[in-house]
């Protein structure tokens, strides 16, 4: 447990109120950044990329969390191993690009050379009774669900990721995520706190005015809506919408998609949220023409037409799995005030591009969408930091999981502090 007895954190998290937004503090304060760097991204398991990131023995791969810097290694078994970049002499870091590929592990300081499953294999000049097996890299937890890499920090990581793991298994099979590869990735920092680009994630009740790419294929009702307040056209919409959902998952399920919700967002450590969404137009992807972007589908699927899977966890995650192509979300905080949301396209391991699929075409929808998103995450820190900011209430039609995401998040904080 934590020691922050009675401090105002303490009291900032027993006044929250359900259904509101967060007090100021939980956006701009160092104090609560550092806390949450610990107590929310160290305890917690959180995304960090995918097995296609290191396809094949010697890949490697770096994800820095806080001051936390942790290898993601396939090793000569083809394992996905993760191991901390410290070296065990005198602390370097071992590994300083992003990606690459190497056969062992040497640390350039004074050349302490590591095997891919972090055993201590070389060091020169150490006494005679210096034992490399007391010194091999220190290992992270990490699990991957059907290709999806999640990593603990703490030494005791919630049990319950195999609960989630299990439930989602029949939903994720289908899409093959193993047999894939990295077709694009982009980096965009966004000038807020990474809460708030958490929250702007879990609504889309600012789509329609603000995503037009996005709303293409997307049904910004599947997300909620005031029923009282919609107008004609509206309510054909909307009704439109809720018939188009109740056929499609009729149909995917019997073809063996699972596609109902399931929905775990606060109350389970390892919170998670899943439901597969029918899209507008030829409803097969998300992309400006709503076509599929690659021609060759993911795993054996033969129906293009299988809407996206949205697939969301808690703290630092959401996914979209369609027929065709795979997108994923990874949040880490940088300050109070920078994030880094890191986006992966993943196609069919054997699609080529310009033959299979454009990157323009595939990466145009969410490229898009990230960067009006992150225009707005920005926005909204700046309006946070003024001393007329007081948290506004939540929408019960269109911000429940808005509110699901920070009730998840002020009770595992607040589970963490003694007292």
């Amino acid at each position: 447990m934590l020691h922050v007895p009675h401090t105002p954190i303490g009291a900032l998290l027993a006044r929250r109120r359900p259904g509101y937004g967060l007090e100021q503090p939980f956006y701009t304060s160092q104090e609560i950044f550092d806390l949450d760097v610990e107590a929310i991204f160290g305890r917690y398991w959180i995304f960090v990329g995918v097995e296609a990131d290191v396809p094949e023995p010697g890949d490697c791969m770096v994800v820095d969390v806080g001051t936390t810097s942790v290898l993601i290694v396939r090793d000569d078994d083809g394992n996905v191993g993760a191991l901390h970049n410290v070296c065990r002499h005198r602390g370097a870091r071992i590994v300083h690009e992003y990606k690459g590929t190497v056969g062992n592990l040497v640390c350039r300081y004074h050349q302490w050379t590591y095997g891919l499953d972090g055993k201590l294999l070389f060091a020169e000049h150490m006494a005679p009774d210096f034992d490399t097996t007391c010194h091999g890299l220190k290992r992270v937890h990490l699990k991957s669900l059907e290709g999806l890499l999640f990593i603990c920090l703490s030494e005791n990581p919630p049990g319950d990721f195999d609960v989630m793991a299990a439930a989602m298994l029949p939903y994720l099979v289908p899409h093959d995520l193993r047999n894939t590869k990295v077709a694009y990735e982009e980096d965009l920092i966004e000038e807020g706190n990474w809460k708030i680009t958490m929250e702007n994630n879990r609504e889309c009740y600012h789509c329609s005015v603000n995503h037009p790419e996005l709303t293409v294929p997307l049904f910004a009702y599947g997300f909620g809506f005031s029923p009282e307040k919609l107008d004609e056209a509206g309510r054909e919409q909307a009704h439109r919408y809720e018939c188009l959902l109740d056929d499609s998952h009729t149909a995917w399920e019997a073809e063996g998609f699972p596609s109902r919700t399931l929905e775990h967002l606060d109350d389970m450590d390892t919170g998670y949220r899943t439901q597969r969404l029918p899209l507008d137009g030829d409803g097969e992807a998300h992309t400006l023409d709503t076509k599929r972007a690659c021609k060759k589908l993911l795993g054996n699927i033969t129906n293009p037409k299988l809407g996206a899977l949205h697939f969301w966890t808690q703290p630092n995650s959401w996914h979209h799995f369609m027929a065709d192509h795979a997108v994923t979300f990874s949040v880490l905080p940088l300050t109070p005030d920078r994030t880094l949301l890191r986006t992966k396209w993943l196609v069919h391991k054997d699609a080529v591009e310009g033959v299979d699929y454009d990157v323009e075409n595939l990466k145009a929808v969410w490229s898009a969408t990230n960067r009006q998103d992150g225009e707005l995450v920005g926005f909204q820190q700046s309006g946070v930091k003024s001393p007329a900011y007081e948290p506004g209430p939540y929408s019960p039609y269109t911000e429940g999981l808005v509110d699901a995401f920070a009730n998840w998040y002020v009770s595992r904080l607040a589970a963490q502090i003694d007292g």
